[in-house]
């Protein structure tokens, strides 16, 4: 039972249920109503079958990812979180490795299922290319300047984006009006992922700080250490303020619609903690408070993804 629940946690259990919470919001409450604004027959779209196991091969190539990060990291996870680790404490570090090719070979080998039935390269494509980009954030790109951080919210914004892209090889032979509704999805696409990119950006450099002192042990070049902790702090508020800034747009954009509680939900759990977030951020000075304000931004990109049964 322990090491049952020591590779839920290796394989972070709790972020691989925001990634399929994610899919599902958006398959259901974006692509499926804008798919049926049609009066005659709908869109060829993937089918709940098939969205179902992109969902699973989504999961499972994040997974190893999580796997592969904790298997690189051991060092510096035994300076910044101790109590928390899993490699070599009770998942030996050889089968750390064996469930990464496992888990990323099963969700390409799903991955390469849908493409061949959707006739679709698009969707194994950007899975060897999430696997590939996984590897080489967790040996290379994680210690350095910026580059680390951007592929893991690049990654974080892919979760939404690729069911649009999916079902790109619609657009090719449709009608104006077809059209129209895939430039409508493509829109929503673009907000929610620019979304998920922004505040994943803005999260991954405020865990850069509260790790700071094991990955300056082992040499990494993150942001806090090259550029200082208030470089940092600096950064990651321009772009919280670009991001709430952005909130409003949409927010004085959405009022023609008349979708009162969708602007109240907005406000209320969107906007306002992101505003709560750069007060704490500004105030921030120990680990303890910086871990607060990562989890706390987590939460926040729960409540935008929630967004979604409103539109």
């Amino acid at each position: 039972m322990k090491l049952i629940a020591a590779f839920f946690r290796l394989v972070r259990w709790n972020n691989l249920i925001f990634i399929v919470l994610t899919q599902v919001l958006f398959y259901f409450f974006i692509l499926l109503p804008g798919f049926s604004m049609r009066a005659s027959k709908p869109l060829n779209r993937i089918s709940p079958f098939y969205f179902a196991l992109l969902c699973l091969s989504s999961v499972l190539v994040a997974a190893a990812g999580y796997v592969i990060n904790d298997y690189f990291d051991l060092n510096i996870d035994r300076v910044n979180k101790p109590e928390k680790l899993v490699v070599e404490k009770i998942i030996k570090r050889r089968w750390t490795i064996i469930w990464h090719w496992i888990l990323s070979g099963l969700g390409v080998i799903i991955g390469s299922v849908i493409s061949l039935k959707t006739r679709n390269p698009i969707f194994v494509l950007s899975l060897i290319a999430c696997a590939i980009l996984l590897w080489f954030y967790s040996t290379t790109f994680k210690r350095k300047l910026l580059v680390g951080n951007i592929i893991v919210s690049l990654l974080t914004a892919w979760v939404i984006m690729v069911l649009y892209f999916c079902e790109f090889r619609n657009s090719i032979f449709l009608n104006p009006e077809e059209r129209l509704i895939l430039s409508r999805l493509f829109k929503f696409s673009v907000i929610y992922s620019g979304f998920a990119f922004i505040i994943s950006l803005v999260r991954e450099v405020i865990k850069d700080i509260e790790d700071m002192e094991g990955d300056a042990a082992y040499n990494c070049h993150t942001m806090p250490i090259v550029w200082g902790v208030q470089g940092a702090k600096i950064f990651a508020a321009t772009w919280l303020i670009v991001l709430i800034c952005s909130l409003v747009v949409i927010q004085f954009y959405v009022l023609q619609y008349r979708l009162l509680w969708a602007e109240l939900y907005c406000g209320l759990l969107i906007v306002f903690p992101l505003l709560k977030v750069l007060r704490d951020l500004y105030n921030a000075t120990t680990v303890r408070d910086y871990h607060r304000l990562s989890i706390f931004i987590k939460l926040v990109m729960v409540t935008g993804v929630l967004s979604m049964i409103f539109f």
